[in-house]
């Protein structure tokens, strides 16, 4: 038995797959933009403030009916799916899939964990692959099953978030108490909190930030039980890898016409409610709140995803397939990019603009991040195989170096 397997090759590759990707990485540059800019960490007050406060104010309802957690679930669906791609890659050629998914996930989660560490304090690769290492316990499970899985995980949040919310529990009261003597150690305080990184001058008061926001992320994910999310989505693209959906899209025509048509027609206005709550301090409380985003966010992006695949059964011949699937293959590579970029713009080791911007500009500069990893991208992949940290990751998976060419 070849215990080493190998990755897809490119004419194995699906361009709906990787389009889907570049459409994620769209959303995800703009949902997390406003944090690299600072503005997400500005009082009210200093946000009136800017020129562009009365569109800024258009641009935050936009981002929470058409963004927020919208593009995070994208991604995720496609994880799963990539997780079974993995096994029945490596099954074919008479390898051990799981135990090459294990080491998949252990390096993603070191990549993730120098993300975190070294770079942005809101990765998402580290929590990745630790839910990930649990989808081997589902290999067995029937379709319908796994899909009621899926249903449960999702549906957890919201359970938690009332419990808590009539109990008076919080589950990430001592992370909270954990940031903030961090915060005491280097200095940071409520009132420089919003412009630390844009004044920090040296990498080391930077890194200081970092260390305490990496505490914070950890808040964040209990707060919004994002474990369980992550993996309810993880088992959704798991089911539709396993059973071939998107090599098979033309035969699901009707069902993604009908997730399309009730996914956008319910989950926008779903979505609006969602904003208004967001927008308003989440007024009957967080758990309602949760309840809100879980009937809101996935119809949504179903609804996305649906409507994507059904244009490009349509239109499968135009360039635009192409041009969104460029920086879909380097996911990996582009998504630390988004960090690097956001960094050296934001930051006061590079640009320092961070916390001087309005909301609707920190967007215009997420669009200008994305349209300059299509171009890299698709400059790169005219000599490579393989996007270069993907390069990385797939020769310590599969312990053996490949030809980057």
């Amino acid at each position: 038995m070849n215990h080493n397997g190998a990755p897809v090759e490119g004419k194995q590759r699906h361009v709906i797959l990787d389009a889907l990707r570049g459409f994620a990485l769209l959303g995800i540059c703009m949902a997390n933009y406003p944090e690299f800019s600072l503005y997400s960490f500005l009082e009210s007050a200093p946000k009136t403030l800017f020129p562009t406060a009365v569109i800024d104010t258009v641009a935050q309802w936009f981002l929470y009916i058409f963004i927020d957690g919208k593009f995070y679930t994208i991604f995720s669906l496609l994880f799963g799916i990539g997780f079974s791609i993995i096994l029945e890659n490596n099954r074919k050629r008479g390898a051990n899939g799981t135990l090459i998914f294990y080491r998949r996930m252990f390096f993603l989660l070191l990549i993730g964990f120098a993300h975190l560490i070294l770079i942005w304090s809101g990765d998402i690769l580290m929590l990745y692959a630790l839910v990930g290492m649990t989808l081997p316990l589902f290999l067995r499970c029937k379709d319908k099953t796994l899909l009621i899985w899926a249903f449960i995980f999702l549906a957890v949040p919201v359970v938690i978030d009332y419990i808590c919310q009539f109990t008076g529990v919080y589950l990430s009261k001592r992370l909270v108490e954990w940031q903030w003597l961090l915060c005491d150690r280097f200095g940071i305080t409520e009132e420089n909190f919003a412009y630390w990184l844009a004044d920090a001058k040296s990498y080391h008061d930077m890194h200081n930030f970092l260390l305490m926001g990496a505490v914070e992320r950890m808040q964040e994910f209990v707060d919004g039980n994002r474990y369980f999310k992550v993996l309810g989505l993880f088992l959704i693209g798991f089911w539709l890898g396993r059973n071939r959906v998107f090599a098979r899209l033309e035969e699901f025509r009707p069902l993604l016409k009908g997730i399309s048509l009730w996914g956008l027609l319910v989950g926008l206005p779903l979505s609006a409610i969602y904003a208004w709550s967001a927008m308003k301090g989440k007024p009957f409380g967080f758990g309602t709140h949760s309840l809100f985003y879980f009937i809101s966010v996935y119809l949504t992006s179903f609804g996305y995803i649906s409507l994507f695949s059904l244009l490009y059964l349509k239109y499968k011949e135009s360039r635009f397939w192409q041009i969104m699937a460029f920086p879909g293959r380097m996911a990996l590579t582009n998504y630390i990019g988004q960090s690097v970029m956001g960094v050296l713009i934001f930051y006061g080791v590079g640009l320092g603009i961070g916390a001087q911007v309005g909301l609707i500009y920190g967007e215009m500069i997420a669009l200008t991040v994305f349209i300059f990893e299509i171009a890299f991208s698709s400059g790169w992949l005219q000599f490579f195989r393989f996007g270069p940290l993907e390069w990385i990751w797939r020769c310590l998976t599969y312990l053996r170096i490949f030809s980057p060419i």
